[in-house]
C-alpha cells in the first residue's frame, strides 16, 4: 500500500485511522484496554534498518523509491488514546493515530498485535480479580505462552488487578512485584518429602511456602507444620478436588495449631473455578493458561479502520467508512465519553466530531504529539498509573458487571 500510494500521490494525505473492536466476547461485559505503554514504546523505535529494506529490496516487495522512504521513517503524527487500564465496550475507539497515510498504515500490525493480545489478557484478568473477591492473585503463565508474550501477558494480569508475576523478566522490567513456588520437581529429587522441605526451609525460612500435594497431601501438613513449629507461611496445592481438599488441608493445619498458615491454589485455575472456591478457606490464587491466553479468548477482536482523511485539495475533511456486510464501520474522527449518574456508568458515548457532554468523563486523550510520545504512559510509573486508573474506572461500573456469567454489556454505546 505505502509503495503504490507513494507513485500515485496520496502517501502524504493526512489521515485518521481508528482502532476497536465491534462487540466484546461472548456473554462478556466490559474489555480492558491494555498495551498503550507497549505501543508507545515500540513506536519511538519503529524503524526499517538495512536488513530489512534490502529483504524488502530483494524480494520485490517495494522499489528504490519506497526503499528511501523507509530508510527515513519516523512517525510524525498524533496519536489519542483510551488510558491503559480504561475498560471498554462494543465500538469504544480506544486508540486514534492521525498522519500521513503512509505513516499511519505501516503501523496496523504493531497496534492491533500489541493491543489485541494485551487487551484480551487484561479483560480475563479483571474478570479473574472479581471472582476472586478481593483475595490475591498471581499470573503464573510463562510456560503456557511465547516467551515474550510471557512478559506481556504479565504486565497486563498486573494491571488489571494481579498481584505478583512469577516471570522474573516481567518484574525487572515493568517493576511487577514477583513470586514463586518449588515445583513437584524439587521433592522429587530429594530422598524424601520431608528432606526437600527442610532444604527449602534453610534456604528461604518458615514464611516460605510448601507444596503438599507431590505424594499424600495428609502427610505433607503434617510434615511442613511439624518441621516450622506452625510456622509455616503457606502451603501450596495443586491438584484434587479443590473445594473438599482446601476444607480438609484447612481444619488440619487449624488442628494443628498452624492458624496463620495461609492456603494457596493454583491448578488450571480459571474465573469459573475461582468463583467456585469463594467460599472455600483459599487465601490466594495462582492462575497460568487461562489469564495469559485469554480465558478461551486470545484475541480481544480489535481492528485497525480508515475513517477520514483530509479532501484532496487539503480545505477539509472526507468521513469514510466500510459497507461491507456486517463489517461495515462509521467514518468520521469520534469522540468518547463515559455518561455517569451519581458516580456510576450509565452509558458510552461516541459521537463524531464535538465533545463529551458535561455529565461524561472525557475517554480519549493525547499521547502523542507531531511524533512525541508522553513519557507519563511509559516505563514502571506508566504501569503503576494504568493499574491505578484500571481500578477508579471499573469502580464506576454497574454492580451487575461484576457478574462472571454471561450477559449483556454492563451499559451501551450510544451515537452522540
Amino acid at each position: 500500500m505505502v509503495d503504490a500510494a507513494l507513485k500515485d500521490g496520496t502517501a502524504d494525505r493526512r489521515c485518521v485511522f481508528e482502532v476497536f473492536a465491534r462487540r466484546l466476547p461472548d456473554g462478556r461485559r466490559y474489555g480492558v484496554a491494555a498495551g498503550l505503554g507497549r505501543f508507545l514504546t515500540a513506536l519511538t523505535d519503529f524503524r526499517f534498518g538495512d536488513e530489512e529494506i534490502a529483504f524488502l529490496r530483494d524480494r520485490k516487495v517495494i522499489d528504490a523509491g519506497t526503499a528511501d522512504w523507509l530508510a527515513g521513517y519516523r512517525f510524525s503524527g498524533d496519536v489519542r488514546a483510551y488510558r491503559e487500564g480504561e475498560v471498554y465496550f462494543p465500538n469504544s475507539p480506544i486508540l486514534q493515530i492521525e498522519g500521513t497515510f503512509a505513516e499511519a498504515v505501516v503501523l496496523e500490525t504493531l497496534a492491533l498485535s500489541v493491543f489485541n493480545a494485551d487487551s484480551a489478557v487484561a479483560s480475563a484478568a479483571a474478570r479473574m480479580v472479581s471472582a476472586a473477591d478481593r483475595r490475591p492473585l498471581a499470573e503464573m503463565g510463562s510456560r503456557r505462552t511465547g516467551e515474550w508474550n510471557a512478559v506481556a501477558a504479565a504486565r497486563a494480569a498486573y494491571i488489571a488487578g494481579f498481584g505478583a508475576t512469577s516471570n522474573l523478566e516481567a518484574g525487572r522490567t515493568w517493576g511487577i512485584p514477583t513470586m514463586g513456588t518449588a515445583a513437584h520437581a524439587f521433592t522429587l529429587l530429594h530422598e524424601t518429602e520431608e528432606v526437600a522441605f527442610r532444604s527449602q526451609l534453610d534456604a528461604l525460612g518458615d514464611g516460605t511456602t510448601l507444596l503438599v500435594d507431590t505424594y499424600d497431601i495428609e502427610s505433607a501438613v503434617e510434615t511442613a507444620v511439624r518441621l516450622t513449629h506452625g510456622r509455616l507461611g503457606a502451603v501450596r496445592i495443586d491438584s484434587g478436588d479443590l473445594p473438599s481438599v482446601v476444607a480438609a488441608v484447612r481444619a488440619q493445619l487449624d488442628a494443628l495449631g498452624a492458624t496463620s498458615t495461609k492456603i494457596t491454589v493454583t491448578n488450571d485455575l480459571d474465573e469459573f473455578t475461582i468463583a467456585a472456591l469463594r467460599a472455600a478457606p483459599v487465601d490466594s490464587y495462582g492462575v497460568g493458561t487461562s489469564v495469559v491466553s485469554g480465558s478461551g479468548h486470545p484475541a480481544a477482536g480489535m481492528v485497525f479502520k480508515l475513517v477520514a482523511h483530509q479532501s484532496p485539495d487539503g480545505d477539509g475533511w472526507v468521513p469514510v467508512a466500510k459497507k461491507s456486510a456486517e463489517k461495515a464501520t462509521v467514518g468520521g474522527r469520534k469522540q468518547a465519553g463515559r455518561r455517569l449518574r451519581n458516580g456510576i456508568a450509565t452509558a458510552e458515548i461516541v459521537r463524531v466530531g464535538g465533545a463529551p457532554g458535561p455529565d461524561e468523563r472525557t475517554l480519549l486523550v493525547p499521547v502523542v504529539s507531531h511524533g512525541e510520545v508522553d513519557d507519563a504512559f511509559l516505563g514502571v510509573h506508566g504501569v503503576e498509573a494504568a493499574r491505578t486508573h484500571h481500578r477508579g474506572a471499573k469502580a464506576e461500573l454497574p454492580v451487575d458487571a461484576e457478574r462472571i456469567g454471561r450477559g449483556d454489556p454492563a451499559i451501551p454505546t450510544l451515537a452522540g
